[in-house]
C-alpha cells in the first residue's frame, strides 16, 4: 500500500476517533458553554442574567436554591434541583442569579451551560469536570423528551454517576415545563397498552424522583406582575408613574394573553425604549 493511502487512511480514522480534548483553561471564566463536534468548554466572559432581588414572587424556590447553591459551594453536601412549571416566571433567570450571588459571597463557584441534545456526551464532560479543582453547577434549560427520545437515559450518568458516581464536585440544576418531563399523553399510553403498566413507565417517570429538590413555578398574580415592572423602572431609573404604569401594564398582558415574569419585562423593554432609557 502507498504512502499516500496510508496518510488517508490515518487522518480518516483521526476523523472518526479524535484526540482527547485538552484540559481546558476553568481560570478564563466563571461560566461556559458546552459545544461538541469538537468537544470544547466555551467561556462565556458576560452572563445574560437578571439580579436575584428583581425577581418577585418566587420567594421559596429563591430561598431553598440559593441555600442549596451555597452548600455546595462551600464543599458540603447538595442536591441536583428541577425547577418545573410555568413558562416565563423566572426558572432560568433564577439559576444564574443564583450564581452570581455565589460569586458575590466570595464563593469560586463556575457554571457549565449544556444543551439538552448534546446530553449523550455527558460521560465525556463530567470527565474533564471530575478532573477539575474547581466546582461547577451544570446546567440544562429547558429539559423535556419526547415520545421517541432516547437522551434521558444519558441524563442518569449526571443525576446517579453509574459505578463512578456523580462526581462530588459537580450538582445539575434543570429546567422544565413538565414535572416528569416526559409528555403526560407518551405516559398515558405506555400505561394503557403494557402488559405491566407500572413497570412499562416506572423508568421515564422516574427520572424525576432523581432529583433531590423539586422547585414548582406557578403563574402570578396581577399584583406580583406590576410589582416586577416597577422593580425593573427602579433598578434602571426608568420613571413612570404607578397609574400610568398600571394602565399600560395591564393593557400590554392582555394583549399577550398570559401574565408571567417575561411578559413583565417584554413590557418593561418597550417602556424603557419608549423613555429612551438604556438597560
Amino acid at each position: 500500500m502507498s504512502d499516500a493511502a496510508l496518510t488517508r487512511i490515518a487522518k480518516a480514522l483521526e476523523r472518526m476517533s479524535p484526540a482527547p480534548m485538552a484540559a481546558p483553561d476553568f481560570a478564563a471564566a466563571d461560566a461556559f458553554v458546552w459545544h461538541v463536534e469538537p468537544d470544547r468548554l466555551v467561556p462565556v466572559p458576560k452572563v445574560n442574567r437578571v439580579d436575584l432581588p428583581l425577581l418577585v414572587g418566587i420567594d421559596r424556590a429563591r430561598d431553598t436554591l440559593l441555600a442549596n447553591t451555597l452548600q455546595f459551594a462551600r464543599g458540603l453536601p447538595a442536591n441536583n434541583a428541577l425547577l418545573w412549571g410555568s413558562r416565563g416566571m423566572g426558572k432560568s433567570s433564577l439559576v444564574k442569579a443564583i450564581h452570581a450571588e455565589a460569586l458575590a459571597q466570595g464563593h469560586a463557584l463556575k457554571i457549565v451551560e449544556l444543551q439538552r441534545e448534546d446530553l449523550p456526551s455527558v460521560g465525556r464532560l463530567l470527565t474533564l469536570l471530575r478532573d477539575s479543582g474547581d466546582r461547577f453547577v451544570l446546567f440544562c434549560d429547558d429539559l423535556s423528551f419526547s415520545h421517541d427520545d432516547q437522551h434521558y437515559k444519558s441524563l442518569k450518568a449526571v443525576l446517579d454517576g453509574g459505578i463512578e458516581g456523580r462526581p462530588d464536585n459537580v450538582v445539575f440544576y434543570a429546567t422544565s415545563n413538565r414535572r416528569h418531563l416526559m409528555p403526560r399523553d407518551m405516559i398515558e399510553n405506555e400505561r394503557s397498552s403494557a402488559i405491566s403498566p407500572s413497570e412499562a413507565t416506572e423508568e421515564k417517570v422516574s427520572l424525576s424522583d432523581r432529583f433531590g429538590l423539586w422547585l414548582g413555578f406557578h403563574p402570578c398574580s396581577q399584583d406580583e406582575y406590576l410589582a416586577m415592572i416597577r422593580g425593573y423602572c427602579d433598578a434602571h431609573g426608568v420613571e413612570i408613574d404607578d397609574e400610568t404604569l398600571r394602565a399600560e401594564a395591564i393593557e400590554w398582558q392582555a394583549t399577550r394573553g398570559a401574565r408571567s415574569g417575561r411578559v413583565a419585562w417584554q413590557y418593561f423593554t418597550d417602556l424603557a425604549g419608549r423613555r429612551g432609557a438604556a438597560i
